[in-house]
């Protein structure tokens, strides 16, 4: 299983009047590890959507264990669980600079033809760097 970190500050943007993450924020963290991980291994979305192809959420499952404040350091760690022929499946996980686990998601992503929205395979090459 390969795995991937990418790390974050919270700011003030981030958070809510007591300076504690508000809870939709957590999933703009996790959409930029996975787009972080897509730049580590030469993938440019840029690219993709000029040829017709996107990623999409289809299903995410998501745990609050201890809440993120303002100027916390995160790290987000990211985990391939399964490469199918138009999809993988990713396990998540922020900690904060305690390690303590702050959040947790298991994200299903499809890959889309963006002109029909219709499921398509995934390209080659992440699938030479996911397997």
């Amino acid at each position: 299983m390969k795995q991937y970190t990418w790390s974050a500050r919270v700011y003030y943007e981030d958070t809510d009047a007591g300076g504690v993450v508000y809870h939709a924020r957590y999933l703009a963290f996790f959409e930029r590890a996975r787009t972080e991980i897509l730049r580590k291994v030469g993938i440019n979305q840029q690219m993709l959507l000029q040829e017709g192809v996107a990623f999409v959420v289809k299903k995410m499952d998501i745990n609050y264990h201890f809440p993120a404040r303002l100027d916390d350091m995160l790290t987000i760690t990211t985990s391939i669980e399964q490469v199918r022929k138009a999809s993988i499946i990713f396990k998540q996980t922020i900690l904060n600079q305690n390690n303590q686990v702050i959040s947790t998601a298991d994200v299903l992503i499809a890959c889309v033809n963006i002109t029909k929205m219709k499921p398509c395979g995934l390209p080659k090459l992440l699938v030479l760097e996911f397997i």
